[in-house]
């Protein structure tokens, strides 16, 4: 039997433009050289684990703000980084692999 889906997990994978459910985890996946949900909605303490779907690229998830440094360094596929998000803000989540990739977290 296969694993039962989170409801975010769900969001991701239905391609929802923005993921928001309160005490949910917050999957994002990086597959095609972007970020599937592109924008999340946070509560401070909240996180988002960001999952490499891709089977042949690395990615990288860094977050660069002055509330907030996070760099997973290498993404293998099928690896996994958390990020935690402690305060409110406007925060972007880039890949330094490949720069086009953006993912907007909105913490309220």
């Amino acid at each position: 039997m296969a694993p039962a889906l989170g409801a975010a997990t769900v969001l991701a994978l239905a391609g929802a433009a923005v993921a928001s459910l309160p005490g949910a985890e917050h999957i994002v996946s990086q597959k095609g050289k972007r970020f599937g949900p592109e924008a999340v909605n946070l509560r401070p303490g909240e996180r988002v684990t960001i999952v490499n779907d891709d089977s042949n690229f690395v990615h990288h998830a860094y977050v660069e703000a002055p509330d907030l440094a996070y760099d997973s360094g290498d993404i293998e596929p099928g690896g996994r980084a958390v990020i935690t998000f402690p305060k409110e803000g406007d925060f972007f989540v880039l890949c330094g692999v490949h720069p086009k990739m953006k993912l907007a977290v909105h913490v309220r």
